[in-house]
């Protein structure tokens, strides 16, 4: 089997078929689709009951509720493929995907890894209450350093690895953006998907282990926002919610409040610094790197309502001396710069995008199957 792609559900039913028939609807035979049923009450089982005559879809359900890493762990453990790819039951597979990656695998004399781009698509009601679709031409804003196709060499790996520390992300942290060998699995002795975001962790884990690795500045699939993604607890406000239903915990000395997906990072940064003592040697996560990013993430909390001025300088109060150093260091960060501007442009009659870089309205579409055939469409518009 060439391709396995991993699709682990919890309670996604009304965006499932979507996603699915992406998968399922192209025209190639050497993969399978790998659905993980964690113990779902919605309208999933009727939704991969509809698609049970196609060979390539292989169905386990569990009986009780598990962990998103397990439920990820328990799809990887019965696919078979020699690739594999993540996938969440709101995201999109654009038409042709498995024919792209396999001339990209010969090219490069099958690279253990690759990663492209994504559109992003964010559905109704999941930030904020949004009534409208939006969209974003780039999931991720690459540096200079990732201008063209090609090898992403292991010293490039590793200080992308060690930027992490510092809380500066060069790669996206979303797996769907990089198809991954088994080969390469099969190096991570302590089991590739570890908690809190399996994603973040393998992503980490497989830049430190894989042997080749290539980069392609291309747009492959549709990475959706729905009203069960943890991006929309966290840009709700509702991350407890999101941290229940992804059967998470923060837990570390000196945490603040905040940005959950910043607390998380400050976790799995610690578990991969345990594990690869010798690769990540004198390496340290940085205070000031991630008190930077979370008073960030309290003033946007505060221009959008989430927290009241009180509550904005009740946090103050918990930084310490070495910590409003460090704030001051940021004069020297262009990224910290960059965050200040997009703070000084904040305006209320356009929320979504202050709150999210880079996107834009949609008129007249309600899904990311709509959103991936406008993307089509004016495809073929452009190149004809």
């Amino acid at each position: 089997m060439k391709f396995s792609v991993l699709l682990p559900t919890r309670n996604g039913g009304r965006f499932l078929a979507n996603c699915m028939s992406s998968i399922l609807e192209q025209p190639y035979h050497d993969m399978e689709l790998v659905v993980s049923d964690n113990a779902n009450t919605d309208e999933t089982q009727a939704v991969i009951a509809s698609f049970a005559r196609d060979s390539r879809l292989k169905v386990m359900r569990l009986d009780k509720p598990v962990s998103a890493t397990d439920n990820w762990n328990h799809a990887l453990h019965a696919s078979s493929g020699d690739y594999i790819l993540m996938m969440g039951d709101d995201d999109y597979l654009l038409p042709g995907y498995f024919h792209r990656v396999e001339e990209i695998l010969e090219k490069y004399g099958n690279p253990e890894c690759i990663t492209y781009n994504a559109y992003t698509y964010v559905a109704p009601d999941s930030i904020n209450g949004n009534t409208q679709s939006y969209y974003k031409e780039s999931l991720f804003e690459f540096g200079s350093d990732f201008e063209n196709e090609g090898l992403i060499s292991p010293e490039m790996r590793s200080a992308i690895v060690r930027d992490m520390y510092r809380f500066q992300v060069r790669i996206p942290l979303n797996m769907q953006t990089t198809l991954m060998s088994r080969q390469a699995i099969n190096k991570i002795s302590e089991g590739i998907f570890q908690p809190p975001f399996p994603d973040h962790y393998a992503l980490n884990a497989l830049l430190l282990n894989a042997k080749v690795w290539v980069y392609v500045p291309e747009n492959l699939l549709v990475v959706g926002v729905s009203p069960k993604s943890f991006g929309h607890f966290v840009y709700s406000n509702q991350q407890n919610e999101g941290q229940a239903y992804l059967g998470i915990a923060s837990n570390f000395k000196d945490r603040l409040p905040g940005n959950e997906l910043i607390n998380h990072m400050h976790v799995w940064l610690a578990l991969l610094k345990s594990n690869y003592k010798d690769r990540l040697d004198g390496i340290e996560i940085s205070r000031a790197g991630y008190v930077r990013r979370q008073v960030y993430s309290w003033y946007l909390q505060y221009k959008f309502g989430a927290i009241s001025l009180r509550d904005l300088l009740i946090r103050t109060r918990k930084l310490s001396i070495g910590d409003w150093l460090g704030l001051f260091s940021s004069i020297v960060d262009k990224a910290s710069w960059l965050r200040l501007w997009r703070i000084l442009r904040f305006s209320k009659s356009n929320k979504m995008q202050n709150l999210w870089y880079g996107l834009h309205p949609l008129d007249n579409i309600s899904n990311i199957e709509e959103f991936a055939s406008w993307i089509s469409s004016r495809s073929s518009v452009r190149k004809g």
